[in-house]
């Protein structure tokens, strides 16, 4: 069973729609792939309508959490996507992602970048506008040569010069969100965070104890020592020890199915959750 629990589509921060994710998972010879668009659902209904024979769509989203001024991300899957108060959260950090968006361009703007607000909403398309969205502009508009130098203090990374805060779920009420909808959640990346925080040992055994399902132990940005370190953490929780490429399209270079859980993984979140079922096609 090859099953990659990490994936994006334009419906958030990814380059390319659901239905070509699914193709690509197939054509990456995955047997499960997971669509963990940040703070939504939406891409959902288009992906399991395209799925290849032999594919099975896992349905999730990363949501967005925030603890101690650092963020925190959390895979969730198989959750009722109905449930009032998990879906009203959603909707409450996706409108709060748009406010972010706008005061950024703003602030850009007032910096001399030529960034506009059109710009970034014909690059998101309809999908969760994300930071992504913002440093993919500024690349057209010529203000940096790469995304990965938007993300700097210079401009919209942490503190930096035109960055924004934004509403986040504490991640300990997230993972009581999702049980309640019926679903199950993976810490994700705990070791791999873009912006250098490692989530500390004690935090993960606070959000274990809150009801969290599992650990992301296989991701592109963790290696092999922290990957060892997660899962001996993951046994002595009684965690599922996961993982997924954390796949974007084009910005992380196509990397669906580079990446994939462990044995038995899938089965075990799948066992857990009471909220929705996996999609075959």
């Amino acid at each position: 069973m090859r099953a990659d629990l990490h994936s994006h589509s334009n419906s958030s921060d990814g380059t390319e729609a659901p239905a070509e994710v699914m193709r690509r998972a197939a054509a990456a010879g995955l047997d499960v792939v997971a669509l963990t668009d940040h703070d939504t659902v939406a891409g959902h209904w288009e992906a399991s309508g395209a799925l290849p024979p032999g594919l099975t769509m896992l349905p999730g989203t990363e949501l967005s959490c925030r603890l101690d001024g650092h963020s925190v991300h959390l895979l969730a899957y198989l959750f009722d996507p109905a449930n009032e108060r998990l879906a009203g959260e959603m909707a409450e950090i996706r409108e709060s992602r748009l406010h972010r968006a706008r005061a950024m361009v703003n602030k850009l703007s007032a910096l001399g970048a030529p960034v506009t607000w059109e710009q970034v909403s014909e690059i998101a398309a309809g999908g969760v506008v994300g930071r992504p969205h913002i440093a993919r502009a500024m690349v057209q508009a010529g203000v940096v040569p790469t995304i990965a130098d938007a993300f700097t203090p210079e401009w919209i990374g942490p503190g930096g010069r035109a960055h924004v805060a934004r509403y986040a779920l504490d991640p300990a009420r997230a993972v009581r969100l999702v049980r309640a909808a019926g679903g199950v959640t993976v810490l994700a990346h705990p070791r791999g965070n873009a912006r250098g925080w490692r989530i500390p040992d004690e935090v993960i055994e606070e959000l274990a104890d809150a009801g969290l399902t599992g650990i992301e132990v296989r991701h592109p940005q963790q290696d092999e020592p922290e990957r060892e370190l997660l899962t001996r953490i993951a046994d002595r929780l009684g965690l599922v020890g996961s993982g997924g490429s954390d796949d974007h399209g084009s910005l992380t270079g196509y990397r669906l199915g580079t990446e994939v859980a462990p044995d038995g993984a899938y089965e075990r979140l799948v066992e857990q959750a009471t909220g929705a079922v996996p999609v075959t096609a």
